[in-house]
């Protein structure tokens, strides 16, 4: 079975030069050594995860821990890429905004060579993309994460399917203060149903862990013109919680899916 999932993130086509690999992961390094950020591969049971995080680190009451969108999951509308190391790294550009304590988390298989890294079948970027390995390994890596920190708890900011992982994670957690999305795929069966596209029935739905999500504080960001994840998406999700959650959706005016959230991030986190 074909998944023919929309080529959604960047907005790529076949009349677009795509970078390699290479191209890709030195783009990310040199967006991190900007800040002065080390890349750090995190062992996990099944997957070799990505991280970039400060040179030096820092004890910290709060780790914010930036989850990455879905990357270049598919070629075409038909065909999944053979490694999902994203193109834009958009969390990585928002992460690097952040003044706080923060670390950088990429999706399993992203920029760690997916071909050749063991487990790394396409399912895990295309219909498995939220599945149980996937959430359980992210969560993983977030507590190694913490533990280098010496954290005590963390804060979860994920940009589009990395908001999906980031909410899985938080319902998994009791150390999540916070839990930050930016266009966000909060229920990704309302989501294939909306673009007619098929369902990922190996992953984990957020939607279905309201439950468990409704003592976290949340704020969700979308854009006002966002084709690929609409407002209603977040939208929905927080108005199916209790009354009493703190959870809110901001409508980020004249703001597409991945264009520009980096210009406006600052203003956003800290208002």
């Amino acid at each position: 079975m074909i998944f023919r999932l929309l080529f959604l993130t960047l907005c790529l086509t076949a009349c677009v030069q795509v970078p390699n690999v290479s191209e890709r992961i030195d783009f990310a390094s040199s967006i991190a050594t900007q800040k002065g950020w080390k890349s750090e591969n995190i062992e996990t049971d099944l997957f070799t995860l990505r991280a970039y995080l400060p040179q030096t680190l820092k004890k910290t009451e709060t780790l914010n821990v930036y989850i990455e969108g879905d990357g270049l999951a598919w070629v075409s509308s038909s065909t999944p890429s053979f490694d999902p190391t994203p193109i834009n790294p958009l969390a990585l550009k928002l992460a690097m905004l952040d003044t706080g304590a923060s670390v950088y988390l990429a999706r399993p298989c992203q920029f760690t060579g997916a071909e050749q890294q063991h487990g790394c079948a396409q399912k895990y970027w295309t219909s498995h993309r939220f599945s149980p390995e996937v959430i359980g390994a992210s969560n993983d890596a977030v507590s190694q994460l913490k533990l280098r920190f010496s954290a005590n708890k963390v804060r979860l900011i994920g940009y589009s399917g990395g908001g999906a992982v980031a909410a899985l994670i938080a319902a998994r957690r009791d150390d999540v203060t916070k839990l930050i999305t930016i266009a966000g795929n909060l229920d990704h069966q309302a989501w294939t149903a909306h673009h007619s596209i098929s369902p990922l029935s190996n992953s984990l739905n957020p939607a279905d862990y309201r439950e468990a999500l409704a003592g976290v504080r949340q704020v969700h960001f979308v854009g006002e013109d966002d084709k690929v994840i609409p407002p209603f998406i977040a939208n929905n999700f927080v108005a199916s919680l209790p009354k009493t959650s703190d959870a809110s959706v901001i409508v980020v005016p004249k703001q597409s899916h991945s264009c520009c959230w980096e210009n406006r991030w600052s203003v956003l986190l800290y208002d």
